[in-house]
């Protein structure tokens, strides 16, 4: 065996070791190698297809609204790419921030997760902590612990990606780690940030925060790589310039600019989208308001949901824990026909 061989061994099983602290709520003692599964050769070879290698840094989007979790990949230019998109399994709560323990929201922000946050030993096959709540959560008063992107189909606040979902997500952060990545952020977001969601949604109460995880949203957008972030006035600061600051959560934002590399190209896209927004709502695009029994899930999970039932659909997708809450599951309000949306969930336009 190489010495790079052997470094890269050491440095392997040392972050395993990091990852395998016992978090609450989502975790117990299940002493496997699950977390050790390689990486599918399909998805290796997609990889380096993209111009990606398995060590190279990820960053991760999850949307609420769409339930489905995508997974970026540092390529050869430097910059992030899509490599591969996951239907979501299950996610409880409504649209909007997680804000006090036991509310079963699924947070919405922006968070840093390190290999401490892994966790191998989870009871949902294998999870990873997002480090809820993060500085600025911390700063108003939210509350809540072991919020965690797991396997399964079950959710109290946590996002769920069935056991083969999750082992591919687990295993790419796991390679991403290896390869040198100190941390990997987690953007979780309502809904994908286009126009024509944040017309149908300018109602709603949380739009104000919404447009603050815009900018966070546009600036990976318009540059593919992820913003740096800073936090003051309840907020959040994206790609702020170096040396701007002092950046304290629940005071005064301090004077400061934009990256240049960053600055324009996320200006232009803003410009444009907050065009075509205004657009959609003097077109007369209706204002919608959701309200969901508990959460959602993927329309492919839906699906086999309707032919399979719960029972025989655990048994594929989850092992030996069961589906959350099948009727909500069920009752998703996200459908083509407003009828339907209406009879499920008492969902209707704002008026």
């Amino acid at each position: 065996m190489s010495i790079r061989s052997l470094a890269r061994n050491l440095r392997r099983h040392a972050l395993l070791l990091a990852g395998a602290v016992l978090l609450s709520s989502c975790v117990a003692m299940e002493g496997d190698d699950r977390h050790l599964q390689p990486l599918p050769v399909a998805l290796v070879s997609q990889m380096s297809a993209k111009g990606m290698s398995p060590g190279d840094p990820i960053l991760v989007r999850i949307f609420k609204k769409e339930s489905e979790l995508e997974v970026w990949k540092r390529d050869r230019s430097g910059r992030y790419a899509l490599l591969k998109t996951y239907p979501m399994c299950r996610w409880s709560g409504q649209l909007g921030p997680k804000k006090r323990e036991g509310d079963r929201q699924a947070p919405e922000g922006f968070y840093t997760v390190t290999a401490e946050l892994m966790n191998p030993k989870s009871q949902f096959y294998l999870s990873f902590n997002l480090g809820y709540p993060n500085a600025l959560e911390q700063a108003q008063g939210f509350t809540g612990s072991a919020l965690m992107v797991h396997g399964a189909c079950t959710s109290a606040g946590c996002y769920a990606m069935t056991d083969e979902g999750v082992t591919e997500i687990y295993g790419l952060a796991r390679e991403a780690f290896v390869g040198g990545q100190r941390s990997f952020q987690v953007q979780t977001l309502p809904f994908r940030m286009t126009p024509e969601n944040m017309a149908a949604h300018r109602n709603n109460p949380n739009i104000v925060f919404w447009r603050n995880l815009k900018e966070g949203y546009d600036h990976f957008e318009a540059t593919r790589r992820p913003p740096r972030l800073a936090y003051c006035e309840r907020r959040y600061v994206f790609d702020p310039a170096e040396g701007a600051g002092p950046f304290v959560p629940g005071a005064a934002c301090p004077i400061y600019e934009v990256e240049q590399d960053s600055r324009d190209l996320v200006a232009q896209k803003r410009a444009r989208d907050e065009e075509r927004t205004a657009g959609l709502v003097a077109s007369g695009t209706p204002a919608l308001s959701y309200a969901l029994r508990d959460g959602g899930m993927h329309e492919s999970f839906r699906s086999l949901l309707r032919k399979m039932g719960p029972e025989r659909m655990q048994t594929m997708v989850a092992g030996k824990v069961a589906i959350s809450n099948p009727d909500a599951a069920l009752a998703d309000p996200f459908v083509a026909d407003p009828g339907e949306r209406a009879q499920f969930t008492g969902s209707l336009p704002a008026q």
